[in-house]
């Protein structure tokens, strides 16, 4: 489903380059559960960002099932190609205070055609599938903040995305919600999500089917779960 060749992706200022990934080389599978770790600055949350099209890299390949290599893609095609194929689940939940749970739902949908009827349905389907159906007329700040993740996760999920990206999702939540979210990711993977994850819980990365560690931009590591 995705394969990285040569990744790199440097900054530069008027003094010095800073090199933030280094020849970077990953495959992740179509229906994988993959847990990104690492020290901060290591380079994951950049690694995430390429992944996601919102950082283009230095140099090297990124290719994505049939849509080629989303490097060279242009801006207007990438912008369509991550609205329909990618869901983003951010660690400070990034739901819009101004909207409803359903309306912040909903823009998960922004770039998806179809009825409104049929939007409407997914709405509700995917607001049912984390449990917050029940706030739907709530705004955020409304809710604790174990049902804000599983809005993020419900807007993630709602337009059927192909791939789900999850930026330390757990990260703000205490232990019984951070659980609950797993389970929502770990039973979205068994469903056929491919879902890569940052994560500073060894615990949590224990359940994605296969982990990597990286270090100073570079991927040092890669372990599968044993089944």
């Amino acid at each position: 489903m995705i394969r990285l060749e040569s990744i790199q992706r440097r900054y530069a200022s008027d003094e010095v380059e800073t090199t933030a990934l280094a020849d970077i080389n990953l495959e992740v599978a179509e229906g994988e559960f993959l847990a990104v770790m690492g020290p901060s600055g290591c380079g994951k949350s950049t690694l995430l960002n390429i992944l996601g099209t919102v950082d283009r890299p230095s140099s090297g390949r990124y290719l994505f099932g049939d849509h080629g290599d989303l490097a060279v893609m242009n801006e207007a095609a990438l912008a369509q190609m991550r609205g329909q194929t990618l869901g983003f689940v951010f660690q400070s939940f990034n739901l819009i205070d101004e909207l409803t749970i359903q309306e912040n739902v909903a823009l998960g949908l922004a770039y998806r055609k179809g009825s409104q009827g049929d939007k409407k349905q997914r709405i509700e389907q995917a607001m049912d599938r984390v449990g917050i159906s029940h706030r739907a007329r709530h705004y955020p700040h409304q809710l604790s903040g174990g049902q804000q993740q599983r809005a993020a996760i419900a807007r993630a999920i709602v337009g059927d995305p192909s791939l789900i990206l999850a930026d330390e999702p757990t990260g703000n939540l205490d232990t019984e919600n951070g659980q609950q979210v797993m389970d929502i990711l770990t039973s979205l993977n068994g469903e056929g999500a491919t879902i890569i994850m940052v994560t500073h819980s060894p615990s949590h990365a224990d359940m994605a089917k296969r982990r990597i560690d990286m270090l100073d931009g570079r991927v040092v590591s890669s372990v599968a779960r044993a089944i």
